[in-house]
Parts: structure tokens; C-alpha cells; sequence
């Protein structure tokens, strides 16, 4: 009997190795080719030349959305997980081939930034899953369009261009867009019809969006810009004021920037310039109406035809409101006359005065209260040098501390005022330029100017008279005194106030001190004016000559004490 020779461990080994692929060509880890050979409850049988064939489910061979077309003797490719699971069967993939093919594809497409083909099949946290052919990547919501897409359903299952933006094969991370696809369609799209616009073209558009500070106007394939300060010459406060989204517009393209693709149009351009011929129109000094349209803090315009507006400034809204907010004086809408103050068509800017418009009220009260006359009104405010009085024509008068009153100083008679008092004052002095009234309340008490006081107190006085004064007001440049009990009010100049220095102090005398003066003259309004040094020294001449000269041998000593000691006497 003959023996049978049996293959040795290592003989077998090789026979095995061989059998599937050897150790270099294993099949586990690669995409192979194989046969289907039978189609079972939504799996297919696959013979890859192993011992044993695999179960690939059905779903794996079709695309997201429809059904696998395969059949029996179809060759496909599958990816072997496993050469042999528990169950004695091959482990196959279909999904896992077409990724790697799929991926080896990408790779290529992306390093030459090409487009690829994919649908969108399913919904993620920020964004949406696409499939490319066979590998899953990741579309951001950000990336779906070049706007905001409410709902994506009409875009998903159905194959389209994408571009990849970024991938990482060792972790499996691929991220699409299909906006760049769409901007780059649509700059294609604006690069050709741009170079058929012109500036200055007339074209028809429509309204696609309105924003606060414009519109944009689809030109048939590329937005332009209507800015609302193009929609009209007239004052436009938004654009919904004049057009709507969807309404067919003709404009005029007013610039056009090849670099950025931006287009600017314009609607008031088509209608005729209302400043053209203003000067003539409007000039200066001419008095007009208009329709207030705006305030600001700086001053209010005035709409004096459609698309010319003019600016009254706030210094020319009132004559006798300062400081106050246009738009207490005026309101939005409301009728008003102004005069014309300046013109610039260039600029195209009108200056307007309102108050210019109104008679001036310190003329009125001029002609109403000359110098003189004695007027009436309230306190309005007290300040630390005089009372402003409310008077007609709601203009004030100030009266200085020093003509409140005769007799006390500037301080005591602010004193004894309040704040919405009525009192009577006397016009002193009106500067319409200015804006000034001078008041006097002291000059119609007895004695004052009103009553011609003061020349009927300085009638009694003669120059170079010797009189007691009362100190009325102690000021750094002298004194302001009254001459007796009820006589005429006059001043003493500092340097009047004695011979010697220390005796030129304003300060060393106090209100209500009584001390001998002479009279030097009197000012125009015939008011007196006394000197203390001027007394003295005229005593003194009087003493050298009643009593002797230096050349008696007298001392001036001895000459004013015998003079003084027989003015004691007599």
C-alpha cells in the first residue's frame, strides 16, 4: 500500500497564505472587486475570491433618497473589513469603498480648488450633511447660500456643485460650501453686465430691499445703490417715503467702481435742479414763507419750495430768547416768515433769520420809552452788580447797584429787592446794537436826576465851598458821598482822599461817616465832585497868609496850629 505524503505546518501555511493574497497582497484593509451572486431580504451576496462570500446590505449601493439598482452578476467594488467574522463569512463593505475611492478623489480635486458633486441628505447641529459620492462632509448653515435660506428642503437630495473648503483624511473631517459656488456664478454674471452699464445710462430697475439709508435696485442681474439723498432734492427722511420693494423704478447710474462691482444711481437726477437760478429766486433781504422740516440743536430748516430748503440759525431765531432749544421756539411742519440773510447756490446752502422778520424790540421800546421817561416791571433776576426788570415787548433793563438807591451802599440796596417784585425805574440810556437798557431807581427818589434833584441839590453848593459829606459807598477807586442831610450825591477820587498816601485809602472810612470836603466842580450831568486834598491845602495857603510866611521865621507847625486853634475859637 502506497503512503500518502501529507504537506507539512509550513507547507500548509504557504498553501493558506497563497490563497488569499499572500502576506504582502492581504485582502483585509483594501478595496477589492467582487461578483454578486445572490440577492437576499435587502442583502447582496458577494464573491471576492475568498473562502467565503459576504452580505453587503442594499441600501449601501444606492444613492441618498433612491433605491440600489444591482443584480445578480454585477461586478462592484467593496471594501473587505474582515476576511473571516465568527460565522465563517467575509466582512465587506460597500460604504467603506466608495469613501476611500471618494476620498482619494477629494484630495486630488481640492489641491486644484475644482468643484465637486454632492447632495444634501441630512440635518446637523449648525449646518447639514452633504455626500460626495461615497465620503460624508459637513456644509456650515453660513455656507447654504449667499442669503439667509428659511428652508433648505428644496435643496436636499438633489445632486450640486460644491467647494471644498477644508479637509483632514486622518480624522475623517471634510467641510463644503456651496456660497462660494453661487458668488462665484454671480460675480461672473456681474463682470459681464457691468461692462454693458455706462455712468449717466438711464436703465429701468427694481426695488429689491430698502434700507434707512437707501434701496437697492436689481439692474437685471446686478444690485446698484439709490442713496435717499438721490431720490429727490426734497428732504427725504426715509426711502419708504417714496418707493416700495418690488416697484419698477428708472434711474440714472451716477458711478460705477469696475474694481468693487458697485454701482450708484440715482432718481433725482432725472428731474430739474431747483437750485438752478436760486440767487435771482431768492435774494438777500427778500421776505418769505416756509414750512419748517427739521431742528436741531444748531437751528431749524425751512422748506421754502420742494428741494430748497434754508437754515435760520439759533442767534437768528429770536430777538429776546437766548440760549433756549430751536425747537422751543418753532415746531416741525409749522408755517413761518423769514428773511434772507445769505446765498451760496455753489454750496447750495440759503441763511434765513426769523427774528429778522419781527420787529426789533429794543427799537420799539425806544420809540415807546425815551431816555428819561420812567418805566415799570418786574424783578426778573438779582446778580452781584445790579436787578434786570422785565419791561415791554419782553425786553429787560438792568439798573446798577449804585443807582438802586441814594444814601446806603450798592450791596444793602440789592438787599432790599426780591425776585418778582414790581418796581418803577428811569430810563437812562437805550444801545439798540448792543441790546442794552440802563435803569435808574435812585434818580426818582427827591434829590434824583428824574426830578432834577441834582441840580436843584448842587444849586445850594459853590466851588471851592467848604461842606460835611456823608460817605454813601466805599469803592477801591474812592468814595461815592452825599453833601448834608438831603443834598446832591458826588464822588471822591482816591487820590483826592488827602495829601498824604496813607490818607488815599478808600478803606480807612466806613458808610455813614461825616467829614469836611471842598467843592472842585461839577460834571456834566451837574453832579458835584469834593476833594479832602484840595481842602487842606487850600487851608494851608490861608494860614501862611493870615499868620505869617516861611520867611518870618514861623514853622508850618506853628502856622497851622494857631489856624486850626483860631477855627477851634471862632
Amino acid at each position: 500500500m502506497a503512503s500518502t505524503a501529507f504537506p507539512s505546518r509550513d507547507d500548509f501555511a504557504a498553501l493558506l497564505n497563497d490563497s488569499l493574497g499572500g502576506e504582502d497582497g492581504g485582502f483585509e484593509g483594501r478595496v477589492v472587486k467582487g461578483t454578486v451572486t445572490g440577492i437576499e431580504n435587502d442583502l447582496a451576496v458577494i464573491d471576492v475570491g475568498l473562502k467565503s462570500e459576504g452580505r453587503v446590505p442594499l441600501r449601501e449601493f444606492a444613492a441618498p433618497g433612491q433605491k440600489a439598482d444591482l443584480k445578480v452578476g454585477d461586478e462592484v467594488e467593496v471594501y473587505v473589513d474582515r476576511v473571516e467574522n465568527a460565522h465563517g463569512e467575509a466582512m465587506l463593505s460597500r460604504d467603506r469603498a466608495r469613501r476611500e475611492a471618494a476620498w482619494d478623489k477629494l484630495e486630488a480635486e481640492f489641491t486644484e480648488s475644482a468643484r465637486v458633486e454632492g447632495v444634501i441628505f441630512g440635518r446637523v447641529k449648525g449646518g447639514f450633511t452633504v455626500d460626495l459620492d461615497g465620503a460624508v462632509a459637513f456644509l456650515p448653515g453660513s455656507q447654504v447660500d449667499i442669503r439667509p435660506v428659511r428652508d433648505v428642503t428644496p435643496l436636499m437630495d438633489i445632486p450640486q456643485p460644491f467647494q471644498i473648503l477644508k479637509m483632514d483624511r486622518r480624522r475623517g473631517n471634510i467641510v463644503v460650501s456651496r456660497r462660494a459656488i453661487l458668488e462665484e456664478t454671480r460675480a461672473e454674471q456681474r463682470s459681464g453686465l457691468i461692462q454693458t452699464l455706462a455712468e449717466g445710462q438711464i436703465i429701468e430697475g427694481v426695488v429689491k430691499n430698502i434700507t434707512d439709508y437707501g434701496a437697492f435696485v436689481d439692474l437685471g442681474g446686478i444690485d446698484g445703490l439709490l442713496h435717499v439723498t438721490d431720490l429727490s432734492y426734497k428732504r427725504i427722511n426715509h426711502p419708504s417715503e417714496m418707493i416700495n420693494i418690488g416697484d419698477t423704478v428708472r434711474v440714472q447710474i451716477i458711478r460705477i467702481n469696475r474694481d468693487t462691482q458697485r454701482i450708484s444711481l440715482g432718481m433725482k437726477q432725472l428731474e430739474s435742479d431747483p437750485w438752478e437760478g436760486a440767487a435771482a429766486k431768492y435774494p438777500v433781504g427778500a421776505k418769505l414763507s416756509g414750512r419748517v422740516t427739521n431742528i436741531t440743536e444748531y437751528g431749524a430748516f425751512v422748506e421754502l419750495e420742494p428741494g430748497i430748503e434754508g437754515l435760520v440759525h439759533v442767534s437768528e431765531m429770536s430777538w429776546t430768547k437766548k440760549n433756549v432749544h430751536p425747537g422751543k421756539i418753532v415746531s416741525t411742519s409749522q408755517e413761518v416768515e423769514v428773511i434772507v440773510l445769505e446765498v451760496d447756490p455753489e454750496k447750495r446752502r440759503i441763511s434765513l433769520g426769523l427774528k429778522q422778520a419781527q420787529s426789533n424790540p429794543w427799537d420799539s421800546f425806544a420809540e415807546k420809552h425815551p431816555v428819561g421817561s420812567t418805566v415799570e416791571g418786574e424783578v426778573k433776576n438779582a446778580t452781584e452788580f445790579g436787578l434786570f426788570i422785565g419791561l415791554d415787548g419782553d425786553v429787560d433793563g438792568m439798573v446798577h447797584m449804585s443807582d438802586i438807591a441814594w444814601g446806603i451802599s450798592g450791596e444793602d440796596a440789592l438787599a432790599l429787592h426780591r425776585k418778582g417784585e414790581m418796581v418803577q425805574a428811569v430810563v437812562l440810556d437805550i444801545d439798540i446794537e448792543k441790546e442794552r437798557i440802563s435803569l435808574g431807581m435812585k434818580q426818582l427818589e427827591r434829590g434824583g436826576p428824574a426830578a432834577g434833584g441834582t441840580a436843584a441839590a448842587a444849586a445850594g453848593l459853590s466851588k471851592n465851598s467848604i461842606v460835611t459829606v456823608t460817605v454813601l459807598e466805599v469803592r477801591d477807586g474812592g468814595l461815592e458821598v452825599q453833601a448834608g442831610e438831603d443834598g446832591a450825591a458826588g464822588f471822591i477820587k482816591r487820590s483826592d482822599l488827602g495829601r498824604d498816601r496813607d490818607e488815599q485809602r478808600p478803606e480807612r472810612f466806613q458808610i455813614g461817616q461825616k467829614f469836611d470836603a471842598m467843592v472842585t466842580g461839577f460834571d456834566r450831568a451837574k453832579k458835584p465832585t469834593f476833594s479832602v486834598k484840595a481842602m487842606q491845602i487850600a487851608e494851608e495857603k490861608q494860614a501862611v497868609a493870615q499868620y505869617g510866611s516861611s520867611d518870618s521865621g514861623a514853622s508850618l507847625g506853628d502856622i497851622l496850629g494857631e489856624a486850626l486853634k483860631a477855627k477851634s475859637e471862632g
